[in-house]
Parts: structure tokens; C-alpha cells; sequence
């Protein structure tokens, strides 16, 4: 199994492609290093690692419009690989394609991913499309 950390560069160019009609929200479900892998070798969890990555980057995501509309405790896998395991998962709200990209490429945001990636053992993102909520599955 791979294990997925950045987006590949055609698969933000291909994102960033994507029509910008308004609110874009992001799945994402983190499965953390043990032992966070920082190049220059500190200690510390990878925990501990993604907390700092949130610290430091929370004022970033917030000056683009960015907020967290839904965050939960994964707890088993109900459906699914059993060795697949989710620590953290949420959305992320934006208010466009064009607020994720900036960022993203913020020089202060590039400055401090490495949390991120020290910390981050597999992930997911997936870019979705805020939809009016139902009372019935498939709406």
C-alpha cells in the first residue's frame, strides 16, 4: 500500500483547473507517524507534530475564509481494510478553489507544512461539492 502525504503535482493543477463556482469543501482523513519524522531528527510524536502544523498554520487557513464545518473521532472501520485506520478526520470549508491554492502557496503556509509532513503517516484529501443537506441517503 502507498501511503499519500502531498497532492501529486497534476493532481493540484488538475483541482486547481476545476471550475470556481463557489464554496469547495475537503475531506480529510489523516493516519499519523508514530514517531513524527522530521528531517533535521527532533523528537517529538506525530501528534504532537500535526498540532503544531495546525497552531501555526490556523491563521493562514483562516485569512483565505478557510474553517472546519465538521471534525469527528474515528473509531473503527465499519466497512472497509481492516489495516486502514483513520486518527483524525474533518471537513474544511473554503470559500473557493482559488482560497485553497493561496494557501497553499503562501510563503508563511511553506514555511511550516513540514509539520504536516513529519506528522502524517497516509491521507486523504477529497475535494467536494457542498451539496443542500436531506433527510434521505443520495440526495
Amino acid at each position: 500500500m502507498s501511503d499519500y502525504i502531498d497532492p501529486m503535482r497534476e493532481q493540484f493543477a488538475a483541482m486547481m483547473k476545476m471550475a470556481d463556482d463557489g464554496p469547495i469543501h475537503m475531506l480529510n482523513l489523516i493516519r499519523l507517524n508514530e514517531t513524527a519524522k522530521y528531517e533535521d531528527d527532533r523528537k517529538t510524536t506525530g501528534a504532537e507534530a500535526y498540532r503544531t502544523y495546525g497552531k501555526e498554520s490556523g491563521p493562514i487557513f483562516a485569512r483565505v475564509g478557510g474553517e472546519i464545518i465538521w471534525s469527528g473521532q474515528p473509531k473503527l472501520m465499519l466497512i472497509g481494510p481492516e489495516d486502514v485506520r483513520w486518527d483524525i478526520a474533518f471537513i474544511a470549508a473554503y470559500p473557493s478553489t482559488a482560497a485553497f491554492g493561496e494557501m497553499i502557496k503562501d510563503e508563511a503556509y511553506q514555511k511550516v507544512v513540514h509539520h504536516r509532513q513529519a506528522a502524517v503517516k497516509d491521507s486523504r484529501l477529497i475535494r467536494m461539492a457542498p451539496q443542500k443537506m436531506g433527510a434521505e441517503f443520495g440526495q
